[in-house]
């Protein structure tokens, strides 16, 4: 067997065993999620979220408004906002955004916002001022549930996740995140995306 067939083999092998054991990453860019009252008032009362195209995770998607964010050093503008409307206004950046706006963004797990500081979104000539939720999200990893036995994870659990991007790496305090209304996707924002070398399609391994 010459040795071009023998590397073509054992590439397959290595090719199948991570399709198996590997979650897809995807990265997320900055993004704003926001409550009935925050729509309202940035873009009219009763205003309704215009779909643009489904996220991943099912019922979540991205929308056709953007908004500015604006700090005491500068603004991010053309900010992407997420529906459907939640009970509560988050803002999502990565660190690097938050060096631009001036903002010192702690990194959080989504939807814990106590304590957490405040931005001013825009909207054309709509501003709000947000007194909280203004995070860079913890990296983490949505499990649907009958994967969790698969990858012998459970939810709220922490673990490194090793990165098969074109600058490999292992990702520590990863967060679990299990429910049966999720996909199986690893998150991280754009930041962690260009320390790994990731592109589309890069997958990571769940070390324990």
């Amino acid at each position: 067997m010459d040795n071009q067939l023998v590397e073509s083999i054992i590439h397959e092998v290595v090719k199948r065993v991570q399709e198996e054991t590997c979650i897809e990453i995807e990265a997320s860019g900055k993004h704003v999620h926001l409550c009935r009252e925050d729509i309202d008032a940035l873009f009219g009362k009763g205003y309704q979220l215009t779909k643009a195209k489904d996220l991943s995770q099912p019922g979540q998607y991205a929308c056709k408004e953007r908004v500015t964010l604006i700090g005491p050093k500068g603004s991010l503008h053309n900010v992407v906002v997420l529906g459907p409307e939640r009970k509560a206004s988050q803002v999502e950046v990565s660190l690097t955004d938050s060096v631009v706006l001036g903002i010192s963004a702690p990194v959080r797990e989504s939807s814990k916002l106590e304590g957490t500081p405040g931005v001013i979104i825009a909207s054309g000539s709509n501003m709000i001022w947000l007194e909280q939720g203004l995070i860079a999200a913890q990296r983490h990893i949505h499990v649907k549930a009958e994967d969790a036995e698969k990858y012998n994870v459970k939810n709220g659990e922490i673990v490194q996740v090793k990165v098969y991007g074109k600058r490999p790496l292992i990702f520590d305090d990863v967060l679990i995140r299990v429910s049966p209304n999720y996909e199986t996707y690893m998150h991280i924002d754009y930041d962690e995306a260009n320390a790994c070398g990731f592109t589309k399609g890069t997958k990571g391994k769940i070390l324990k």
